[in-house]
């Protein structure tokens, strides 16, 4: 194994990180660090002899976060701020048809599976019962109250 980071590098987190039950004091599932926010590498260990574990100063947050390899990239790539992650619960915010056909109504629930950034804008594979599909984000509303709250303001 040999890691793409070192000491002081200063990466970004591309996924929102959560207590996993490994950080003491705060309570399992809770944000720990919000996706898009940039650290500095403090420390490298590794996982179970296979995955190299990277401890990350947020200074933001001001915590300290161990994260994987495939859970950063460095802070000067280029980044667009997406709307939903991986797993998220998602409806569709209009019908979406295929070669003329409405093969997913309005309203239907699906789930991310994963995030695609583009230079300008964010689409994502979302699996709607039956169908896979390359979505755009205005295309796409929340199924959590909450988020859809916080977007709409």
């Amino acid at each position: 194994m040999i890691p793409v980071y070192s000491y002081g590098d200063e990466v970004r987190v591309i996924r929102n990180l959560r207590n996993d039950g490994s950080f003491p004091g705060v309570d399992k599932g809770q944000l720990l660090v919000r996706r898009g926010e940039t650290g500095h590498v403090r420390n490298l260990g590794t996982f179970l002899q296979d995955q190299i574990i990277y401890t990350v100063h947020f200074i933001q947050a001001d915590i300290q976060v161990g994260c994987r390899e495939e859970e950063l990239i460095p802070a000067s790539a280029s980044w667009i701020n997406s709307r939903f992650e991986n797993r998220d619960r998602v409806v569709a915010a209009q019908a979406l048809s295929l070669r003329g056909e409405v093969i997913v109504p309005l309203d239907t629930p699906g789930e991310v599976f994963k995030v695609i950034r583009h230079e300008d804008a964010v689409h994502y594979h979302v699996q709607f019962p039956g169908h896979l599909l390359i979505v755009p984000e205005s295309a796409l509303d929340s199924l959590d109250p909450e988020e859809a709250l916080s977007h709409a303001s």
